[in-house]
Order: C-alpha cells, then structure tokens, then sequence
C-alpha cells in the first residue's frame, strides 16, 4: 500500500512544472531556501544510465528530469569523515605489519516484503527534518537551508566478526530487494591476485576479499546494496515530497550528493578508501528555482564546490582562494554569460587519501579523459593511468605504455598539490602521533595495541614488532620524543 502511495505522490509532483521552467526565478523575491541531503557510501554512476538500469530510483529520477545532473562528480577524499583518517594504526604503512582482516563482506535479509523502515535512525532523522519543515520552516519570511545526512547506503556494523568489528553486512528486507533487478547486475572483472597493483592488493587483503567469493555471493553483495541505494532513494523522496505538500518546492534548490561511493566487490573489494569509479564517483544532483532542467553535465567537478554553490544560491560573494567553484554557471539560466569569463571550474579535480586499509597516501588526478593515480613519494609505488572512456572497468594500467601523458599529468599533480611533500608529512605527523598515544598508555601499550580490533599475531612475536616499532620511530624523528 505504501509503494502505492509512494508511486501515486511521484506520479503527481512529476506531473507538476518543472522548478527549473516556472513559478519563482532565482533572486525575484530574494535568495531560495535551500535543502542539501548527503547519503554516505552512494555509488555516483547509478545516477545515469547503464546503471541506473539496475535499480528504482524514482526520486533521483526526478530530480535529474528537473534539474541538472553532474556526470563526472568526485569525492575529494574516499572516506566518510577524512579527519579521522589518522587512527592509531595508520603507522602500520610503514612497518612490516599485517593488519587483521575486516568481516568478511556479507549480506544479510529481513524476508519481509512490507519492511519499509530498515535503517530506522535514517528514518528518525528524515522525520525530524520533515517535522521542522512542517512546523517552522513554513513559517519562516527569509530563506531556509536544512541538511539532512543519512547513514545509508553504507554496510552495517558486522557484530560477528568479533568485539570490535567492522561494518562489513550488506543489509536490507524483501521490500527493497524487489526493486533491484537481478538479472541487470553486472558481475565486476578480477585481476589475478598476482596482478593486482600492490596497494589494491593491500587493500583487498585487510577488506578480507582475497579469499574465494561465487558469483552468487558477488550478486548478493551487489544486489543487496542497490536495495539500500533504493531505500535512501526513498528518504530524498519523502523530503522532496514534503517540499511539494507545503508548497516550498518552487522556491526551494534541493541538492543531493554523498560523501564518496562503495566498491560493493568491485576490484575485489568493498566499502571506500580506493579512487576507483565505483569508491570516488559520488551523485550530485541540484534541482529548483532558475535551475536548468533535464540538463546533464559532463565536467569534472567535486564535493568542495558545494559550499561556493550555496553561497552563490545565497546571493553572498564568494571569498577569496576557495578550493572549490560555483556549480551555477554550469546548472543556472541566470549565470549563463554573467560567468562566462571568470570563475570558470578547471578541467580537473583532485582528490587524495592517507587512511587506513591502504598502505601508501594516494593521489587521484581526474580529467575530462584521464584518471591518473599517484602514490606516496611518486617514486616507491607505481602510478595507474587510466582512458575511462575507453576501460571504463579501470583494469588496464597504461602508465607505462604512454610515458608522455603519465608525465605530463604528474607534473600537473605537483603543480596542484606537492604530493611528495605532503606523503612526508602524513609519515612525520603519524610518528608524532603515534608517540603522543603511546605516552598516554605508558608501558602497557604493547597489551593494548596487541587488542585493538586491526591487530593480530602481536601477542605472538611483541618483541619483534616493538623492535620494529621502534626503529620506524627513531627515523627522521627527535630521540628525546621516542
């Protein structure tokens, strides 16, 4: 009854005018409110076709046929919070250490086909919103902006991996699951464990996706995570829906992202912490007043020029040495030759990662062609070069075979951003780290790294690795800190 509903509402705020073509135009009656809704872990190629194909998505459906879609949208850093990336154990990259395994990828399915509210905290928090919407923005004479942040689609926490587990269970009800559509999955190409690029092969190990998986397990992981896209799907639809119900949507510019994407097996692994397509590609999506309709762009752009965007939506001038851009020239009638020569986005983005579950800083490098990936100092770990358009799979490394390009784009790197400087620091500034969390345990700290949920066989050899341990530290370090 509910999906009823759901599809009866849809039906009708489709059938209403589109925000880009009528009713209130940017900046006639003042700035518009605004609403930003940021999933987590939402893989940004299910926004466009082929596949989109794989699962409902009625409400970004919509706002693609209302707005404007950016095709080529990154994350400028893989991970949910990048201020966590410094973990007590990211100074494993530099120790010969084996980090315990993640859960094992799984799924796990509520057989009920009227479950509707799986994630109920998402649920809670898209009330709560909803609510406020009600009860005091629509009172509100100036512009509003609401953010709205959900959990979804990121795997749940995997209690039986042990205390301190990881969130490895791909988790939904038959609800969602009957909007997938099986058949369309895309079973993703492996390379052989021997081929992989040394880091990705790092990676896999500690995601705990080395081990054998048959396609069946592969579909499953897949398929249960478009039916968590397809229920965070759903709570954008409820705010959107709410928006029409008040008759704040004409005068209100929805915005949809998420913080990167989910590899759901892909290069053999899940979760983040990779620049593959599948983990950096995130959906971003703007619809509302003076915003072009059905408007697709092919840009390369990224999370940090959100924040000039709502600024510029908010009519208030953009300050000086922002890392991002205004997505407006690109998505708004209004700013179609007031921007024409200034302020204009560059034909690239950058993104990188220092975290855990990898064993070198990476460095992504995209353009309207190339994908080119660095590594620490750009000398100890071999770069990827990558044509999307041509192995849009990402399994072909070309940096060897075209010198000149891998040249050329590194040089624009290190233009950008002095990678090999910054890997140093994230070397120093995880020693010095690593010092202060050790003086604060005091001798006990072998017992208790031997215990953390990433560590194992410590407790076996503690000698060796604390030997270890402290050879890493006296590099490059002050001996009266150690």
């Amino acid at each position: 009854m509910l999906l009823l509903w759901v599809s009866v509402v849809a039906a009708s705020a489709l059938a209403a005018p589109a925000p880009g073509t009528g009713g209130q135009t940017r900046g006639a009656a003042g700035a518009p409110n605004v609403v930003l809704v940021v999933s987590d872990s939402f893989d940004g190629r299910l926004t466009f076709h082929p596949e989109s194909q794989v699962v409902k998505l009625p409400f970004i459906n919509l706002m693609k046929a209302h707005g404007t879609s950016f095709l080529n949208a990154y994350t400028n850093s893989p991970i949910c919070c990048p201020s966590r990336a410094n973990r007590v154990e990211a100074w494993t990259r530099d120790v010969a250490f084996l980090l315990r395994q993640e859960g094992r990828p799984m799924v796990n399915l509520i057989p009920n086909k009227t479950k509707v509210r799986v994630m109920e905290k998402d649920w809670k928090n898209t009330d709560r919103a909803i609510n406020w919407l009600k009860k005091e923005a629509i009172n509100y004479t100036e512009p509003f902006v609401l953010y709205l942040g959900l959990n979804l689609p990121h795997p749940y926490p995997s209690p039986s991996s042990g205390e301190n587990f990881g969130s490895s269970t791909f988790h939904t009800s038959l609800y969602w699951l009957e909007r997938v559509s099986r058949n369309a999955i895309k079973i993703p190409k492996w390379l052989p464990l021997s081929e992989m690029h040394p880091v990705d092969y790092y990676s896999s190990y500690t995601k705990n996706c080395t081990g054998k998986f048959t396609e069946k397990e592969i579909k499953n992981i897949r398929a249960f995570y478009y039916a968590m896209c397809a229920e965070t799907d759903a709570m954008l639809g409820e705010i959107i829906l709410a928006l029409r119900q008040l008759d704040l949507l004409q005068k209100t510019i929805v915005i949809y992202s998420s913080d990167h994407g989910e590899l759901a097996m892909e290069h053999r692994q899940f979760y983040k912490m990779s620049m593959y397509e599948a983990s950096a590609h995130v959906p971003l999506l703007i619809m509302g007043p003076g915003i072009k309709a059905n408007q697709q762009v092919s840009n390369v752009v990224s999370l940090v020029d959100i924040y000039p965007t709502m600024l510029d939506i908010a009519q208030i001038p953009l300050p000086q040495n922002l890392s991002g851009y205004s997505l407006l020239p690109l998505s708004s009638e209004t700013f179609k030759n007031e921007h024409k020569f200034k302020n204009v986005h560059p034909p690239w983005v950058l993104s990188e990662f220092h975290g855990c579950n990898v064993n070198a800083s990476i460095y992504m490098l995209r353009t309207n062609q190339w994908k080119y990936i660095a590594y620490s100092d750009g000398a100890s770990v071999l770069p990827q070069l990558f044509d999307l358009s041509s192995d849009p799979d990402e399994l072909t490394n070309i940096a060897i075979k075209f010198p000149e390009i891998t040249f050329s784009l590194d040089q624009k790197l290190r233009s950008i951003v002095n990678y090999p400087k910054v890997s140093a620091s994230v070397h120093q500034y995880n020693k010095e780290q690593f010092i202060k969390w050790k003086q604060s345990i005091g001798q006990n700290y072998s017992n208790v790294i031997a215990n953390l949920r990433w560590h194992q066989d410590w407790l076996k050899e503690p000698r060796k690795y604390e030997s270890a341990i402290k050879q890493w530290l006296k590099t490059h370090t002050n001996p009266k800190t150690v």
